[in-house]
């Protein structure tokens, strides 16, 4: 039995700066005792090294690059709104965004070991602003998007600089048409996904864990209308269709004349141009979304760590 709880292991974190394993094993050794663990901690050099690593970062920017048939988005969180418009932070947010396109991939700890322009690698450079400007700040995500022929156009919704905002776009075109037909195109895709927030490019692509909470809902309201078994099984399966069409991109009504499907407008733009065109993939990066749940599954790590 643990002789300390999850809160102390936050408060220890919150005191040094240490990581959650080091923290538990200092906790430990020190036999429940905080301040104890705190000087075990320092003994070992583990209390200075990224102090302010503890403080939720659910500010700063997302970014957005393309090159060619590639592009890629970075998110990069800080404390508060106001460094994300210091001009040393946003510096940063556009380099690490260039190096992440040259990496062609969505890991964040390949990303922050590759070299960064001004020397060091992405990681010493995030060390260096968190010491120089005072706050906390994460390398939180990031993803990549190509096609072999076509396009991909980037979109900044909220730009606070050029390719630097609160809502990032990335739309991958696959398409023998040219720039003028693609870009268009591309931009306005990219505003519907901005605000229609679509969860999967199509319906095979929705979260299974979403559409069995969905199914849920659908049973327990066809239960309740009291109709035959029969008539709320179809209910149901009428529900989970419209949640599909609803949240899956290429089934959306366009938002921009909502008179016909995502998949319909890029048919009807391919067959006008005389070459098909392709919605490979996209990607929609919102500032933030998705924190809170990464916190309580942090709190569910803590804890776990503690029975074993």
């Amino acid at each position: 039995m643990a002789d300390f709880t999850v809160a102390d292991v936050k408060t220890l974190r919150e005191k040094t700066g240490a990581g959650m394993m080091d923290a538990k094993k200092a906790l430990v050794e020190a036999g429940g005792d905080i301040e104890a663990a705190v000087d075990a901690l320092r003994a070992k050099g583990l209390a200075t090294a990224q102090k302010k690593s503890s403080r939720t970062a659910a500010e700063g920017l997302v970014g957005v690059a393309v090159s060619g048939t590639s592009g890629v988005a970075v998110e990069v969180n800080s404390e508060t709104d106001f460094v994300a418009k210091n001009d040393q932070f946003q510096d940063f947010v556009r380099k690490t965004t260039d190096v992440a396109l040259t990496l062609g991939s969505d890991d964040v700890e390949a990303l922050k070991g590759a070299a960064y322009p001004d020397g060091g690698n992405v990681s010493d450079k995030l060390t260096d602003n968190v010491a120089t400007i005072g706050e906390n700040q994460q390398v939180r995500r990031m993803k990549s998007v190509s096609v072999e022929k076509g396009s991909v156009v980037a979109y900044m919704h909220n730009a606070a600089a050029d390719n630097l905002g609160k809502i990032g776009v990335l739309v991958a075109l696959e398409s023998e048409a040219g720039a003028d037909v693609l870009e268009p195109l591309g931009k306005q895709l990219a505003m519907h996904i901005a605000s229609m927030f679509p969860q999967a490019l199509n319906a095979e692509g929705l979260d299974a864990d979403v559409i069995a909470r969905e199914r849920a809902i659908a049973q327990e309201k066809a239960a309740e209308s009291g109709k035959p078994e029969n008539v709320q099984e179809k209910m149901v399966e009428g529900a989970i269709k419209k949640f599909a069409k609803e949240n899956a991109l290429l089934s959306q009504m366009f938002v921009m004349d909502n008179k016909a499907t995502v998949e319909e407008v890029v048919a009807r733009t391919g067959k006008e141009a005389g070459s098909e065109i392709v919605l490979k993939d996209y990607v929609r990066f919102q500032l933030g979304e998705g924190i809170e749940k990464e916190e309580e599954d942090f709190a569910a790590e803590v804890a776990a760590t503690l029975k074993g």
